[in-house]
């Protein structure tokens, strides 16, 4: 099986690239598409998306659309185990059910339609790391107990800010007073750092664990 994992930054491609191979296995290729944020879906689906916007949400209806096209070549082709894609989103602020309802409406215009599953981090990928406090222990011996046990996997409490509360040198205050290209380094550095001691099989996000089961289903097809 083919993966195209789409995702809107560069620290949730570090963290797919690492751990994605782990969670399906030897036998399947795996190719992570990276965005510049992730913006909103146009209000009309058959726009033409503006080149200058490499937002996960703007582009969307039209890659959907093609990879619909694509992918029912791939069935057609002899010993072709098939293709899916796999759109990673941070839920952030959204309601849950009325954004899926938009993204399946999305899908749902595609003619062919690919093989197309959405996955949320709930709030944001930092909680997939924040779900493995090991893995943080053993990247960040330092990392500040107090800050961390305090935490509920997948709550909506600012999750990276919390995460750079428990790691980084003075905490969010200090981070954001560098600027929001430091705060993209430092969070594709976390994902660097902790990914490689993460067991996948014993995280406890459920947001994670969502992830990792529907891409371990489609694996086994």
């Amino acid at each position: 099986m083919h993966f195209e994992i789409l995702v809107e930054d560069r620290s949730c491609e570090k963290i797919v690239s690492i751990l994605v191979p782990r969670i399906i296995g030897n036998g399947h290729s795996v190719k992570p598409v990276c965005f510049k944020g992730i913006g909103h879906l146009p209000k009309n689906l058959y726009h033409k998306p503006d080149p200058g916007k490499q937002l996960l949400l703007h582009r969307l209806p039209g890659l959907l659309r093609a990879y619909g096209k694509t992918f029912s070549s791939y069935a057609q082709a002899p010993d072709n185990p098939g293709a899916v894609v796999i759109v990673v989103c941070d839920l952030d602020n959204r309601d849950k059910t009325q954004f899926r309802r938009e993204l399946d409406a999305v899908l749902n215009h595609c003619h062919p339609r690919p093989a197309a599953y959405f996955c949320f981090a709930i709030e944001e990928c930092e909680a997939w790391l924040l779900g493995d406090i090991p893995a943080i222990k053993s990247a960040y011996p330092h990392a500040r107990d107090g800050v961390l046990n305090g935490y509920v996997n997948d709550a909506i409490c600012g999750t990276w800010e919390l995460l750079a509360n428990a790691i980084y040198k003075g905490g969010v205050t200090a981070l954001k007073s560098q600027g929001g290209q430091a705060v993209g380094r430092e969070k594709l550095k976390w994902a660097e750092n902790i990914c490689p001691y993460m067991d996948v099989q014993k995280n406890q996000s459920p947001s994670f664990c969502y992830f990792r089961d529907t891409l371990q289903g489609l694996a086994k097809q």
